[in-house]
């Protein structure tokens, strides 16, 4: 029994570890890219779910194309945004940017709250609802697919940014972007395609997300779960992101169970900041970052 319980918070833990995971992938993409840390990203997670939902309901559109036409829709409303609000401020502080970057998130969040309004809406989850059994453990199929999914991105987004044209422009331009517009890169595109990459990463999670919850416009809120995730992996790493993720989700499910009773509710948030901090001390760049060295 204490090995079924286990098995079944540890599948959920890596499910919610892997929201946390996508959520990170888009924090890691466009500072790969750009070295632009994108504090709007959780609000992007939040508006894909809501595109994806509203396209649903008001097309009738079966699950699949109806996800399919949100992503070119959110594709396109963040290179639209990176074009219009972030370009603008290239060149300027970082502190600069990230103001701008947090101003874009509560604009986000309150022109969804103004469309959908404020009330938890019900997501037309495509997973079934009959849990299936894993060695004696019950499972949601969502928490499955959710897995997986993440899996099968890590594996996508490693291959384009080891052996893709594009992908190894935005390594480049995320290096150094001016020998990378020497070498003819556009460097401009780099940016918008990051943002584009980041949003449609962002709109999954998002999905994944509203199918363990609701839709609300503070469901973005959660997403700054995948803060410690990105930290932990390294800031620059698609697989740390991952990994971190994944690391974080069970980190956080495991101690809510087995330690809530020790040390008070709440254990499960805490823990995860615990984690980084305890890495941050021996690996500053994370557990996959990229160790920065400069001569004095």
């Amino acid at each position: 029994m204490a090995f079924q319980i286990f098995l079944q918070l540890t599948i959920t833990g890596l499910a919610w570890g892997s929201v946390y995971a996508c959520i990170a992938l888009g924090f890691v993409l466009i500072y790969k890219s750009t070295d632009i840390f994108n504090f709007a990203q959780p609000e992007l997670m939040m508006l894909g779910a809501y595109m994806t939902f509203a396209v649903i309901t008001i097309f009738k559109l079966p699950f699949i194309p109806g996800f399919l036409c949100a992503l070119v829709l959110m594709g396109i409303i963040a290179a639209v945004l990176e074009m219009m609000v972030v370009r603008p401020m290239v060149g300027e502080p970082a502190l600069a940017v990230i103001m701008v970057t947090l101003g874009l998130a509560n604009v986000l969040r309150g022109l969804t709250g103004l469309i959908w309004g404020y009330e938890e809406l019900q997501f037309p989850s495509p997973f079934p609802d009959e849990p299936i059994m894993i060695f004696g453990a019950a499972v949601n199929q969502a928490e499955i697919y959710t897995i997986v999914s993440t899996a099968i991105l890590l594996i996508i987004f490693f291959l384009f940014f080891k052996y893709s044209r594009s992908g190894i422009s935005m390594r480049a331009t995320a290096e150094d972007a001016k020998t990378a517009f020497l070498m003819g890169i556009n460097v401009k595109r780099v940016f918008t395609a990051s943002w584009a990459l980041a949003s449609l990463v962002a709109t999954v999670a998002g999905i994944f997300l509203a199918s363990f919850t609701f839709l609300e416009p503070i469901m973005g809120h959660m997403g700054l779960k995948a803060l410690p995730a990105m930290i932990l992996g390294g800031l620059d790493s698609v697989v740390g992101a991952i990994i971190g993720g994944l690391l974080i989700g069970v980190i956080e499910n495991l101690a809510g169970f087995y330690l809530e009773d020790y040390l008070g509710s709440g254990i499960n948030d805490i823990a995860a900041y615990v984690i980084v901090l305890i890495v941050m001390m021996v690996r500053p760049y994370g557990l996959f970052g990229t160790k920065e060295i400069e001569r004095v």
